[in-house]
């Protein structure tokens, strides 16, 4: 590294990065980053991708599965635009992202002359999709406007933070030394000296429940061992969101699990007599669109207060980090606990019920998601693309046993798999990332296939080939329309993987599924698995989205004045 006193721009972001335990960076290179990716790919590793959406999934990807801080480089722009998408997602998610866009030149930002790469009020489209975004205005203010970047992204609840950067500014000399005191500091804040308000409230409802559930969101992310410990004190059952997954290892017995809006998970619910929802949105794919019933006595823990009582009604609310509350309410459950004596084995019950009703409507489909679990380690990464595979039983019956393996797209986006996948194994190199995508969702960022086969992860690539938009043609079939956009050319994944010197592999049928997968898993490098859904036939029960369609209804059209 040259002088500390004249490193360029590239030499503090680097600087800043180490400090945050950041080892890895996602970007596409441009004229308007340059130094920052000379510097990374120099002191760190700086990983190519092809599009800048991905390099913002793949920097979300590596965040999620290490539990840190992601990284993205992107040029300013189109190339800066391109990446909205993807913060859309970050933000969604509430993932730990730090975003480096370049900017023109200090002296023409905003003059509106048509300077290479510039747009107008950029800062503005970033600051829509980001948590906060900043421009860095000198090189004295660099080195604060960074560490303040990496500190919001790391703030409960985290989100993705946008730095925009003139390029004269990032050649230029800049004071680098160790800034102490704008360092991320550790997460861990001192425990509260008195009870948040309305805590004693939660606690005496909960201690008279006789038939108690719990709802976990991704709010209870870093609270696995706290929960599990209530969950055995109280008796009660565990429903999650998808975002909940694998904070209580999903092959616990009270873990019902991603199953609350099922025919059984609502019998549960009707059943219980007290609800206590944790860190969650209750979001509307979750809540058949809010039309889930939930039982009268509903108490919400939440770090965001604007969560508390947002879906539904609450008893009392918290609003506090879901970790610092749960030990005191397990303590006072210890002794206070109404909790009924068969409630545990009726929760073991609707657990079973679940997955069995799951298992017949998916027919010989559950047979990819036994031998993909069989496959992977227990801490395998699996990352989901939104497809059918995904949506039925990669969100559900397909066991989740941490959070950090648990990566998917929660704002709903098609695309972003394989670029969450890229980012998991490159933060965690020494385990294998499986990635479920869809030939439609591949075909998006269909050049993350050379990235692959460039950067070589430990990394199996479902593709699930049914030719098109396979959930949304269910749809138009079962409202009797004609097919419309859901159609698609799809390549021969064979030719592909072999243009690339990807290893490939074919599943047709339900009992080639173990062995491939387990080879694939095995191979410890990055191999194509392309699920051939033509020649494996359909699952009993086509699966459609759960998305409430708007119909006009004969009768309304008759009331009608002729």
């Amino acid at each position: 590294m040259s002088n500390h006193h004249h490193a360029d721009g590239g030499e503090l972001l680097v600087q800043v990065l180490r400090e945050a335990g950041v080892d890895t960076v996602f970007g596409v290179v441009s004229v308007h980053n340059l130094p920052l990716v000379e510097a990374v790919s120099r002191e760190l590793r700086f990983v190519p991708v092809r599009h800048e959406a991905t390099a913002v999934n793949a920097a979300d990807g590596y965040a999620r599965s290490t539990g840190g801080l992601g990284c993205a480089l992107t040029s300013t722009g189109t190339g800066a635009g391109n990446a909205a998408g993807s913060l859309i997602e970050s933000l969604s998610a509430g993932t730990s992202v730090l975003h480096v866009t370049g900017q023109v030149e200090l002296e023409f930002l905003g003059s509106g002359r048509g300077f290479i790469h510039e747009t107008k009020d950029q800062l503005g489209m970033l600051r829509a999709v980001s948590k906060a975004a900043h421009t860095i205005r000198s090189v004295e203010e660099a080195s604060r406007v960074l560490r303040e970047a990496v500190q919001t992204a790391l703030a409960v609840p985290g989100g993705p933070v946008s730095v925009e950067w003139p390029i004269d500014l990032q050649y230029l000399p800049h004071p680098a030394d160790p800034d102490e005191a704008g360092a991320p500091r550790a997460q861990a804040a001192a425990p509260p000296s008195t009870a948040p308000e309305g805590l004693d409230e939660l606690i005496e409802l909960a201690t008279r429940a006789q038939r108690p559930l719990i709802w976990a969101g991704g709010g209870v992310a870093r609270s696995g061992s706290e929960l599990a410990e209530l969950l055995e004190t109280w008796g009660a059952g565990l429903l999650t969101s998808n975002s909940g997954r694998g904070a209580v290892p999903e092959d616990h017995p009270h873990v019902v699990g991603n199953y609350g809006a099922t025919a059984a998970g609502q019998e549960l619910l009707d059943e219980a007599d007290f609800l206590l929802s944790l860190g969650t949105h209750f979001r509307s794919n979750e809540t058949r669109d809010y039309a889930l019933r939930i039982p009268a006595v509903h108490v919400q823990i939440d770090v965001d207060p604007a969560a508390v009582g947002r879906v539904y009604p609450v008893k009392a609310g918290v609003v506090a980090d879901v970790r610092s509350v749960l030990p005191a309410l397990t303590e006072a459950l210890r002794t206070g606990s109404s909790t009924q004596a068969d409630w545990r084995e009726r929760v073991r019950r609707a657990r079973a019920e679940v997955r069995a009703a799951q298992r017949a409507s998916l027919g010989d489909h559950a047979a990819l998601a036994d031998a993909l679990r069989a496959a992977l380690p227990r801490d395998a990464v699996v990352a989901r693309d939104v497809t059918i595979a995904s949506s039925s039983w990669g969100n559900r019956l397909l066991e989740m046993y941490d959070p950090r393996d648990n990566v998917f797209p929660r704002g709903g986006g098609i695309g972003q798999g394989l670029g969450m996948g890229l980012g998991a194994a490159a933060g965690r190199p020494q385990r294998p990332t499986a990635v479920i995508a869809g030939d439609g969702g591949l075909a998006v960022h269909f050049g993350e296939l050379c990235t692959l086969a460039q950067e070589k992860p430990w990394l199996t690539l479902l593709v699930f080939n049914d030719g098109g938009y396979g959930v949304l043609r269910n749809l138009q079939e079962s409202q009797g329309k004609p097919r419309s956009g859901v159609d698609l050319v799809t390549p021969d994944f064979a030719e592909v993987a072999s243009a690339l010197g990807l290893p490939y592999c074919r599943i047709a049928h339900a009992s080639e599924a173990a062995p491939v997968l387990a080879e694939a898993v095995a191979t410890r490098g990055p191999v194509l698995v392309e699920i051939d859904l033509a020649a494996y036939g359909e699952m009993p029960a086509p699966f459609t989205p759960p998305v409430k369609v708007t119909t006009q209804t004969a009768e309304t059209t008759a009331e009608r004045p002729s």
